[in-house]
């Protein structure tokens, strides 16, 4: 059960992190977890953000396993064997940044990053008990992480508590600088389809907040999740479907490759439609109300017996993808049920409000735990 794919010890003495194996690391071959990747050359650069971590004085101890090619959102991979969710054994550790949430609730690192293209930071913080942030689309650097071309992807951090996600994002992004909770802030509750658990929990700790609550709908997320679903498909087709000839490639991946190669410049062409309009339904409800919340999955994560077939668990990612293709920010804040299982409650921000995003969040943990 692999979380980590490469050992390391790069950097200062400062706070451990562990990279996701699709971000260069000088001196090491980028494999995402891919055995068709098995041959690839060493990298011959540091990765922009690696470059901000070890300028930070950062102590970078591994790369970690993912859904190979990141192109799935269960995190099982039969190359490199599936990350082990530490926090709750037996049920999968989500994808496709799944070893560096589990590094992560594992107590391995101080924080990790991974990428989010369509739910793939914030799906596995919610299955492994972890914060994960997908920070607002191109804000973050992109030069030397895999794919290199993607209107979805962004880098984000993953951390046990929100004083440690807020101070990666410091190091991994210049520009970033908290800010204080603005007064009398009013959070949108987003009516979803989901759990009835899930949202019961999720309610109650929206309650339990103290913040002012207004109800927002959304009425584009089901177009967007599909507008989503044609462009992640068209770019990782572009990006990788020419490792299938390599016959290396892991058969749920594969399937999923040859089923992308369908996506017609057509069905791309109608999603960059889909992609504006709902981009302007959300920035009209963050109008309203500054942050939007809802789950971050519809229900609990699968077992990892049950969860095989990678496109029957593509509606695991119905709530987090359709913010890839708005490119807002978005975060997901670790529950727990009842009966013990892992949920993730979903703050959305604007364009650039990260900061403002982050500072709500960590409000509200510290309300929770009041």
């Amino acid at each position: 059960m692999s979380i980590v794919v490469q050992d390391l010890a790069l950097g200062g003495d400062g706070l451990s992190v562990m990279v996701k194996d699709t971000i260069d690391i000088a001196g090491y071959p980028t494999r995402a977890s891919s055995n068709a990747l098995v041959d690839a050359p060493a990298a011959s650069e540091h990765a922009q953000v690696v470059r901000a971590l070890l300028g930070a004085g950062c102590r970078i101890t591994g790369k970690t396993s993912l859904h190979e090619l990141a192109f799935g959102t269960t995190g099982l991979n039969a190359w490199t064997g599936t990350a082990a969710n530490p926090r709750y054994p037996g049920y999968i550790p989500g994808g496709s940044s799944s070893g560096s949430a589990a590094a992560v609730a594992g107590g391995l690192c101080d924080f990790a990053l991974g990428t989010d293209t369509g739910g793939s930071v914030r799906i596995p913080a919610a299955c492994c008990g972890v914060f994960g942030l997908k920070p607002t689309f191109g804000r973050i650097s992109r030069q030397g992480v895999m794919p290199t071309h993607s209107t979805l992807d962004c880098v984000g951090p993953l951390a046990r508590d929100m004083d440690r996600l807020i101070e990666a994002m410091g190091i991994i992004d210049p520009t970033f600088a908290p800010v204080p909770l603005p007064e009398h802030l009013a959070i949108g509750v987003v009516a979803v389809e989901v759990h009835e658990q899930i949202q019961a929990v999720v309610n109650q700790a929206l309650g339990r907040s103290h913040f002012k609550l207004l109800e927002q709908t959304l009425p584009g997320m089901s177009a967007a999740y599909g507008a989503g679903m044609a462009i992640i498909n068209a770019e990782t087709w572009a990006a990788c479907g020419h490792l299938l000839q390599t016959g290396r490639v892991g058969s749920d991946v594969a399937d999923r490759l040859r089923a992308a190669s369908l996506t017609t410049a057509k069905f791309v062409e109608e999603a960059e439609i889909t992609r504006r309009a709902f981009t302007a339904e959300v920035d009209a409800a963050l109008a309203i109300t500054p942050i939007l919340a809802m789950p971050t999955m519809p229900d609990f994560p699968l077992r990892v017996v049950d969860a095989a077939d990678t496109r029957a668990a593509l509606g695991m990612t119905s709530l987090v993808r359709a913010f890839n293709l708005s490119g807002h920010p978005a975060l997901s804040i670790p529950l727990e049920s009842a009966s013990g299982l892992p949920i993730g409650l979903q703050l959305i921000a604007a364009h650039g409000a990260d900061e403002l995003l982050c500072a709500v969040a960590r409000e509200l943990v510290r309300r929770l735990e009041e």
